[in-house]
């Protein structure tokens, strides 16, 4: 019997067996190799602190109905599977299949499991993964995407002074793409130090730690006293949204990218908010019409990021840290992902 990652309660992750179904004449089923969960959103979900969503999309990103009371979002409900992205390879296809062959790589969205079984037909979202593309990059295809609508949104343009808060792996795409546009300097900030180490082999010219500066001051003197053009704000900290505020140059713009959690204090929109005259944009790559819609929409996006994936533009070789086995895969997600997040900056999972 195949197995998967899940979570049968807050905190708490298992490896259970599940039962594969016969695939349609329009699928294929997948030998999963590599994957990976998500650090923001999804673990707001494994400790039930996310607040209940009572809207959905369908597969093309629209928003449709409601829910039913009944069907609303949460752990609460039973086990639900754990993990975000993954890579493996075809092993059986359905007749109707003509545009993907039994052996090949593909990487697409999807828990952490052994097996899956998933649409080839027209599905966007079924990726070829060529020989030489990295599965670490593959697996960050779903934060660089994020990654690229606060660039996008942040109006980040060749010369920009930027600053990256929170270097998870949204923040560290960010910081490559900041860097192939062509903004200068380009300032990381974490707390993490392995996350800093790996803004600075993703192309920031200075990283910050905020427990040991003013991230805002220092923010300042490294731009000549200007400030930046654009923070992209992903770590969901107030004192980080703060910071952002007090390193803003005069009528910049703070791309706020983090999944955040309510604020019960440390924000003052006073003086450094007011004087700076800065705006607060709030980005959401999967949120349709975009500020850019129809030009843009999410399938675009999914597009262009995948592009600058397979050409090397966006690597995920450093974000994907640490490398675990799928058998130490329960464990693993509650240190790495949950209790302890200064020990990774993306965790992988090897099958």
């Amino acid at each position: 019997m195949p197995r998967m990652l899940v979570a049968t309660a807050p905190r708490k992750a298992a490896i259970v067996e599940y039962q594969d179904r016969k695939i349609a004449a329009n699928e294929v089923m997948v030998e999963v190799e590599f994957a990976s969960p998500k650090h923001g959103s999804e673990v707001a979900d494994f400790r039930s602190e996310s607040p209940l969503i009572d809207e959905f999309y369908d597969q093309d990103w629209h928003l449709i109905l409601p829910r039913s009371a009944g069907e609303k979002k949460g752990v609460e409900f039973g086990s639900w599977n754990l993990g975000n992205m993954w890579v493996g390879k075809i092993v059986v296809k359905g007749e109707d299949v003509k545009d993907y062959s039994i052996g090949e790589r593909v990487c697409s969205y999807g828990g952490i499991r052994e097996t899956h079984i998933i649409n080839a037909i027209g599905n966007d979202r079924l990726l070829k993964v060529p020989t030489g593309v990295s599965w670490k990059s593959a697996v960050c295809y779903d934060p660089a995407q994020f990654a690229f609508s606060g660039i996008r949104d942040g109006n980040v343009r060749p010369g920009d002074y930027i600053a990256v808060i929170g270097l998870g792996a949204i923040g560290l795409m960010a910081v490559q793409l900041g860097k192939k546009i062509g903004a200068r300097p380009v300032i990381g900030v974490d707390p993490i130090a392995i996350r800093r180490e790996a803004a600075l082999n993703s192309g920031a010219d200075y990283v910050l730690d905020p427990g040991e500066c003013d991230v805002g001051l220092e923010i300042k003197r490294l731009t000549g006293k200007l400030g930046a053009d654009c923070i992209i704000e992903t770590s969901g900290s107030a004192g980080a949204l703060q910071s952002a505020l007090r390193g803003l140059a005069y009528g910049g713009t703070v791309s706020y990218v983090a999944w955040a959690r309510e604020f019960a204090g440390g924000i003052n929109f006073g003086r450094e908010a007011h004087y700076n005259y800065g705006r607060v944009v709030f980005s959401r790559a999967a949120s349709e019409p975009s500020p850019d819609f129809p030009r843009w929409d999410r399938k675009r996006i999914e597009k262009t990021c995948w592009n600058l994936i397979l050409d090397g533009s966006l690597s995920g070789d450093d974000i994907v840290d640490p490398v675990v086995n799928f058998e130490e895969s329960p464990s693993a997600y509650c240190k790495y992902v949950d209790t302890n997040p200064e020990l990774s900056i993306k965790l992988g999972v090897a099958f």
